[in-house]
């Protein structure tokens, strides 16, 4: 059941009307990164976790986008409400289509249900949610850099704040899982090269956590993607020149 509660999760006053970013923000109504894919993706999610305290956590995150992107949709309202011709000129998109938020991004682009990150997997989708809340924050840091408006920044720093909390709460549940650092999940095993990594991009080789024990770092790969024989040991090398010898 959905009902609808006439007042904004936290209030939007915007000071200055500026229609320019106002077509900014429209990134995160109608954008890849924006509220609305985030809340039908974790809406989606849900009705494919058999665990209730993680449907009901993907549930409540769900609704809570929802809530951003009304609070998104007053802010654009508010930024485009008054729009003189010369202001016009700098956000055409609201020239022709008229004040307020619509499902485009900033560049007028549509918005498209193959921004929706989902697979049927808690475990993989939990990973894309992380993602998603990532990309969502960058883009409200570069909003913010690109306004003055102390109202505006306010709004735009909560739903900032908010992303970092779904992160955080993505990645517990994943520990939950004892997934948040194994990536295996699924009932397909791996093959031998689990733990191989091929260094394929030479010249000033750099190594770390990623390339260095467990795993086996092979430093010229050949085209087989297969391991190099281990190094020989001495008496093994010395008795295989004297059988050679003998032959």
């Amino acid at each position: 059941m959905f009902y609808h509660r006439k007042e904004l999760f936290k209030p939007v006053n915007v000071g200055t009307p500026d229609p320019q970013f106002g077509q900014f923000l429209l990134e995160q109504f109608g954008g890849a990164t924006g509220e609305l894919t985030a809340a039908l993706q974790y809406w989606v999610q849900s009705f494919h976790v058999e665990d209730a305290g993680l449907r009901d956590m993907l549930q409540d995150i769900a609704l809570e986008e929802f809530n951003h992107l009304e609070m998104v949709g007053h802010l654009i309202t508010q930024h485009t409400s008054k729009i003189d011709q010369t202001k016009l000129r700098q956000a055409p998109l609201f020239a022709m289509k008229g004040i307020g938020p619509h499902f485009v991004d900033s560049q007028g682009s549509a918005w498209s249900a193959t921004y929706i990150n989902e697979g049927g997997n808690v475990v993989r989708d939990l990973r894309a949610n992380i993602a998603a809340e990532a990309g969502a924050r960058q883009t409200y840091e570069a909003l913010i850099h690109h306004t003055k408006d102390a109202g505006t920044i306010a709004a735009l720093t909560h739903l900032l704040t908010r992303e970092i909390t779904h992160a955080n709460m993505f990645m517990k549940a994943l520990d939950s899982l004892g997934k948040l650092d194994d990536p295996f999940f699924g009932t397909i095993q791996p093959d031998d090269t689990v733990e191989v990594v091929y260094n394929l991009s030479q010249g000033e080789d750099a190594r770390g956590a990623w390339n260095e024990a467990p795993f086996k770092y092979v430093a010229n790969p050949d085209a087989t993607g297969k391991l190099p024989a281990p190094p020989m040991n001495p008496d093994d090398e010395h008795r295989r020149g004297a059988k050679a010898a003998r032959h």
